[in-house]
C-alpha cells in the first residue's frame, strides 16, 4: 500500500476515534455520514445465548466459585455490540458493572479484554474498532472501581471470529469484546 493511502487511512483513522471520544451517542462517522443503528433482533439474542451456553468467553483463570457461577452476570464474559459501535449496550451495562465490582474486590485479579468485529471494513479499520470496543468496557470497567493495571486489551479485528457467517445473525456474534480472567 503507498505511503499516501496509508497516511490518508490514518488521518482517517485519528478523526474517527476524535468523533468517537467527543460524543459517545454520536451515530455519524467523522465525514459526516450517518452510521446505521442495526441494533439486535430477538433471532440474533437467541443466538448470542447459545454462544454463551457453549462456553464462548468461559475463562477459568480466576478459579473463584464466583466467577462460574451459571447464575452470576460474572458468567457472561462477552460484551456485544451494535453495528459500526463501540457504545457498550445498556443490556450489557450490569454485566459490565459486575465485573467492575469484582476487580475492585480482588485487586489482585487481572483480565484482559478483546476487542472484535465482524468481517465488514478493511483489516484496519477492523482493528481500531475491535480496539474501541475493548477500550469502551476497559474505561467503563475503571470508572466502577477497578484499576487500571487490572486491565490488558487488545484487539483482533475480524481474525477471530466466533460465527463463519456472512450474514446479520453471524456479524452479530462477531462484534464482541471477550472478558478473560488471568
Amino acid at each position: 500500500m503507498n505511503r499516501a493511502i496509508l497516511n490518508g487511512m490514518l488521518l482517517l483513522l485519528v478523526a474517527f476515534m476524535a468523533a468517537g471520544c467527543s460524543n459517545l451517542n454520536k451515530k455519524s462517522t467523522a465525514g459526516g455520514a450517518s452510521v446505521e443503528d442495526r441494533g439486535i433482533s430477538s433471532g440474533e439474542m437467541s443466538d448470542i445465548d447459545a454462544a454463551r451456553s457453549q462456553g464462548v468467553g468461559d475463562g477459568t483463570g480466576a478459579g473463584a466459585s464466583e466467577l462460574n457461577d451459571p447464575n452470576s452476570p460474572l458468567s457472561v464474559r462477552v460484551i456485544y455490540f451494535d453495528y459500526d459501535s463501540s457504545n457498550i449496550r445498556e443490556d450489557f451495562q450490569s454485566v459490565v458493572e459486575a465485573h467492575a465490582a469484582y476487580l475492585a474486590a480482588h485487586p489482585e485479579t487481572t483480565i484482559t479484554l478483546e476487542g472484535h468485529a465482524d468481517e465488514r471494513g478493511s483489516r484496519e479499520y477492523n482493528l481500531a474498532l475491535g480496539e474501541r470496543r475493548a477500550l469502551a468496557v476497559r474505561r467503563q470497567l475503571v470508572l466502577l472501581g477497578a484499576t487500571a493495571g487490572q486491565i490488558r486489551t487488545v484487539s483482533l479485528g475480524e481474525e477471530r471470529p466466533v460465527a463463519e457467517g456472512h450474514d446479520e445473525q453471524s456479524y452479530a456474534l462477531n462484534r464482541r469484546a471477550e472478558i478473560s480472567y488471568q
